[in-house]
């Protein structure tokens, strides 16, 4: 690293996240084995070696994912879907809903079994209703044990739902007298913004379930449906109510599982594959929403849409002097050429395709 980059948080040993992981990691999933592993840099969330993202080595497990959530739902309404560690200092842990289906195949006289895991399904629902829900999200991103649809979810919450934008500790571009800045910060989402769909049919979403018990809800849900967006027909006894997706504006049939979101009122239903961030439209991992100006949105375009995020570390900038060139924004000691790792800050550089450069090294190398 160029002198005058140098971590803002000084005396803190340098290891990033990936760091903690690299034993295990696995071969990166885009470089298709040109990159035999994760090597980590001291302060930017890539390879060394190939320059791809964390989330493209896939290097978290799945206890570090349930602690990661657990956290993010701890504090906030929903926290009943959390759980204490039994002797872990009050850390709660993420209770993921699994699905295991068995389905015996007939092969002549002796019956084999097929036995599908979900990694996630959502919460509180019949075995059954879950599977329609399944059923409604594309074959390559259902979360099927073994398949590309687990290992696509486990890159979403590791882009969606970066660490470093709750947990200050994990940060490595706060500056101490940032750090009261950013617990704020995390403090008003939780109270302000953040929520977790629910899945029921159409009509259904906030009602108490079938055998009398309400659905598990956060503290302070909504627990009553109110009128349903329909295409007109609400009004004339002639016609049954026809519920409609907010987004798509398509019907949503009465025997199909829809998405509700309670900051946004139980007025308003998603298709299952219409639930996505209004930023980047991708399907909201683990129907973990942010609720902002009528729409939902991943968590990290929700925590960027109000503060800048640095180019450099991938982190949410707290201070108010840093580098900004057009719509992209850098902590001051991380604008550095992405090559040479050279200070750039009075210096000449050059912007392309996102990438920060020097003028020698944009003529050099391939971006």
């Amino acid at each position: 690293m160029a002198q005058g980059a140098k971590d803002r948080r000084p005396g803190v040993p340098k290891v990033s996240l990936g760091q903690q992981t690299a034993a295990r990691s696995v071969a990166c999933l885009r470089c298709k084995g040109t990159c035999l592993g994760f090597e980590p840099h001291s302060w930017r969330k890539l390879c060394k070696s190939c320059r791809c993202s964390q989330e493209d080595h896939c290097l978290t497990s799945d206890l570090e994912d349930d602690r990661k959530i657990g956290r993010l739902l701890t504090d906030s309404r929903y926290a009943t879907l959390t759980a204490r560690v039994k002797g872990g200092d009050g850390v709660r842990i993420y209770k993921r809903n699994r699905m295991i289906m068995t389905n015996p195949i007939a092969t002549g006289k002796d019956p084999t079994f097929n036995t599908i895991t979900y990694e996630w399904a959502p919460p509180g629902v019949t075995q059954k209703l879950g599977l329609q829900y399944m059923e409604l999200i594309p074959q390559e991103k259902q979360p099927v044990t073994g398949t590309e649809g687990a290992l696509y979810r486990r890159r979403q919450l590791l882009r969606q739902l970066p660490i470093y934008d709750q947990d200050p500790a994990r940060c490595r571009g706060l500056a101490d007298s940032e750090r009261g800045a950013m617990e704020e910060f995390v403090r008003r989402y939780k109270s302000e913004a953040i929520g977790v769909g629910e899945v029921a049919l159409p009509g259904q979403g906030g009602l108490p379930k079938d055998e009398g018990k309400h659905p598990e809800q956060p503290e302070g849900a909504e627990t009553t449906a109110a009128a349903p967006s329909t295409n007109g027909s609400l009004g004339d006894p002639a016609k049954e109510a026809e519920y409609v997706c907010e987004l798509c504006k398509g019907a949503a049939p009465a025997d199909s599982p829809v998405v509700y979101a309670d900051r946004a009122g139980y007025d308003k239903q998603w298709h299952p594959a219409c639930f996505v961030c209004v930023q980047c439209s991708e399907p909201l991992v683990d129907l973990i929403y942010f609720w902002k100006g009528g729409a939902p949105w991943c968590g990290r375009h929700y925590c960027q849409s109000l503060r800048p995020r640095c180019s450099g570390c991938d982190e949410i900038i707290f201070s108010e002097d840093f580098q900004r060139v057009e719509d992209l924004a850098w902590h001051r000691e991380h604008f550095v050429c992405e090559a040479c790792e050279q200070l750039l800050s009075g210096r000449a550089y050059i912007v392309t395709k996102g990438h920060l450069l020097c003028p020698t090294c944009s003529k050099s190398r391939n971006f």
